[in-house]
């Protein structure tokens, strides 16, 4: 798969360099960069702006090109060993995936898994992570119900987002999982009937809602270090 920009390219070099397959350059860059990317031994090629643009579908690529091994997704039982996990059900939004993907790594969580989608298009969730994506480990199940069921299974507590929900005073010790819906439909009523506690974030204006990539911050945070 193709990923593009500066900072993503350097992103990639310092930390994911095995995943680098090819190096497309469209315009001269700092001498020691350079050198990086040579020494990796993979094909570095030049391009041209008309060439760059239709790899990157128009996007902002910098100058910075690159063909990398795509992300192997987790089996569901690796994750069910981590501590906490943030569950998406249907959210198919690219902006909303990466910036979920990039909340959830800064903010600790150990894994994701998303549910619901027909395609998962690992491009587009990477470049909206700011390549946070490359080091949040992930699963991809088709049906949420399953993931819920597993999870309680192995001793999670799960916790659903809800309008009608309750406000989030301290979250329980032990394996916790959120579970997140879309934002056109949330989460479904079998869904909801899964969980040991559906949250809301109350609202000081009237307004239709919180996007969900906000929603899901805020609430990651206040189950990991509790709400004041």
């Amino acid at each position: 798969m193709i990923v593009y920009g500066k900072q993503i390219a350097k992103l990639v070099l310092l930390k994911h360099s095995e995943k680098i397959q090819t190096i497309y350059l469209a315009k001269e860059i700092d001498k020691r960069e350079f050198n990086a990317f040579a020494k990796l031994g993979v094909p570095l090629l030049r391009v041209d702006s008309k060439k760059a643009q239709a790899m990157a579908k128009g996007g902002n690529h910098q100058g910075y090109l690159l063909e990398i091994s795509p992300l192997v997704p987790l089996e569901i039982h690796h994750i069910k060993t981590m501590q906490f996990v943030l569950v998406l059900c249907g959210i198919n939004d690219i902006g909303n995936l990466g910036a979920l993907f990039r909340s959830s790594y800064v903010l600790g969580v150990d894994g994701i898994v998303i549910c619901g989608l027909k395609e998962f298009k690992q491009e587009g969730a990477l470049r909206a992570s700011a390549g946070a994506m490359l080091d949040m480990p992930f699963a991809i199940v088709h049906n949420a119900l399953d993931v819920a069921n597993e999870l309680k299974l192995a001793q999670f507590t799960l916790y659903g987002t809800s309008q009608k929900g309750i406000h989030l005073t301290q979250a329980h010790s032990g394996k916790k999982a959120l579970f997140l819906g879309n934002e056109g439909e949330g989460l479904s009523n079998k869904i909801l009937k899964k969980m040991d506690k559906n949250l809301t974030i109350s609202q000081k204006r009237e307004f239709d809602s919180l996007n969900v990539s906000v929603a899901g911050a805020i609430l990651i945070d206040r189950i990991i270090n509790g709400s004041n």
